[in-house]
């Protein structure tokens, strides 16, 4: 079960895209290391990264919006904000049981579904306002 970026995804802003790419890198690190059953440690260094990193993409993609005006911010942040809590919440569960099918599933529909069509439709409408005020 691999999880890659594809050049449909891009959002022709690099350091945006280039963040883009780390997530589903990441992303498909924690989702491997899940169906492999690795230690906990492990998984949860995977997840703490993730964590950390999701907000620092998340606040870069905010001073954007904040810089050039971004008229669709309000909407953008509160899909930013559910993601956060969502997955918080999924980080709660494997800290409670660990992981298992379910879990691993649910990753999947949060991590993978939700950040493409985040991307496909939201980000990439965000990059092309960036395109004509940069």
């Amino acid at each position: 079960m691999s999880v890659q970026w594809t050049p449909d995804l891009g959002t022709e802003v690099n350091e945006i895209d280039d963040q883009h790419k780390e997530l589903f890198k990441r992303i498909d690190s924690l989702l491997e290391a899940w169906k492999q059953g690795k230690a906990h440690a492990e998984v949860d260094k995977v997840i703490n990264f993730l964590t950390e990193y999701v907000v620092f993409h998340f606040g870069n993609e905010e001073k954007y919006m904040v810089k050039y005006g971004y008229t669709n911010k309000v909407q953008h942040l509160a899909q930013h904000d559910l993601f956060v809590k969502t997955f918080g919440r999924l980080k709660e569960k494997f800290m409670a049981r660990g992981a298992n099918a379910e879990l691993i599933e649910e990753a999947n529909q949060l991590l993978v579904d939700w950040l493409k069509n985040h991307i496909k439709y939201s980000d990439k409408a965000l990059g092309l306002f960036l395109k004509r005020k940069m």
